[in-house]
């Protein structure tokens, strides 16, 4: 779900090596892990949202500290808090893409 101001961001060699780095040190959903399941994790998620204000400094970007792997659904989840996201996940836990 990369914005316009990152679209440059994730495809840098100094991103893909950090997240590469994290997945395999953390390899599973650690919001799953939390609640005593193994799940694979899939995105390395920024906990503070990059902003055209904070996407350049790497204490935000580029620091470990401010990261969390996730698997889709948990990604999904959390871009779709307050029902403004992209994705929309029903009662049964489906994913489905906000029209």
């Amino acid at each position: 779900m990369a914005r316009e101001f990152t679209e440059g961001f994730y495809g840098k060699i100094a991103w893909r090596r950090l997240a590469s780095l994290y997945k395999k040190k953390v390899k599973f959903c650690e919001r799953c892990m939390r609640n005593g399941e193994l799940v694979a994790g899939e995105i390395v998620h920024h906990k503070i949202h990059l902003s055209p204000e904070n996407y350049k400094d790497v204490n935000v970007a580029l620091n470990e500290a401010n990261l969390e792997l996730l698997c889709r659904k948990c990604h999904a989840l959390e871009h779709s808090k307050g029902g403004k996201g992209r994705y929309i996940i029903d009662d049964s836990g489906d994913l489905f893409i906000r029209e």
